[in-house]
């Protein structure tokens, strides 16, 4: 029998937020219309594929993205706290311009990735959201080992996980798209061997927007 786990990780769909790039963090957004399109459409792809176990964020952005495929797939996911995106703290219902020009000397290490940093106003730092969501994912391999599974969550949190499986550091600045609704494959090996099969799928999808502002 195989110990491989493969999993599937989707970004949630588009929200009015995405749209704004305003910093949405633990703010509960929905889909807007294009979000919704964006995820029926990653449904009808991933309906050709099984799945053993689907989990999900519990924000509803990415728990109704989930429940469109888990419609199509029919598999209910199961909604993990541990997979909200990182907490931006002040930053939160922010653009990118309005939370630099606001917490100026917060923001240079926010843009800068400065690991132990935590933002202001009770916001992670990324070496405590990175924490969590390691933990999150170690949690799944031992759950699932052998399996295929769904992850539907953010974009901050498909960073963490890109950085893991790739070996990149928390600081290096991304060079890797993370659209909304696209298909990222990735692969766990015994004992603790990550590899990315296929990252940034998006063939299925209409002008999907990646988490950084500039996009």
């Amino acid at each position: 029998m195989t110990q491989t786990l493969n999993i599937c990780l989707v970004r949630h769909g588009e929200t009015a937020w995405n749209a704004a790039h305003r910093l949405q963090g633990h703010t509960d957004i929905p889909l807007n219309d294009t979000g919704r399109a964006q995820a029926a459409a990653t449904a009808r792809l991933l309906a050709a594929h099984r799945f053993d176990a689907a989990y999900t964020s519990d924000l509803s952005r990415a728990a109704d993205t989930a429940r469109a495929i888990g419609e199509r797939i029919g598999l209910a996911a199961v909604p993990l706290p541990a997979l909200r995106e990182r907490h931006y703290g002040a930053f939160q219902g922010l653009t990118y311009d309005e939370a630099q020009v606001r917490h100026p000397e917060a923001y240079a290490h926010f843009k800068a990735r400065t690991p132990d940093h935590p933002l202001p106003g009770g916001g992670e730092s990324l070496t405590t959201f990175a924490g969590r969501i390691a933990t999150a994912l170690d949690d799944l391999v031992q759950r699932h080992t052998g399996q295929q599974i769904l992850v539907v969550a953010h974009g901050g949190v498909l960073d963490i996980i890109y950085r893991i499986a790739s070996g990149r550091s928390l600081s290096q600045a991304r060079d890797f798209k993370i659209p909304n609704a696209a298909l990222n494959w990735i692969r766990h090996e015994p004992p603790a061997r990550w590899s990315i099969d296929q990252w940034a799928e998006e063939a299925h999808l209409t002008a999907a927007r990646d988490e950084l502002p500039n996009s």
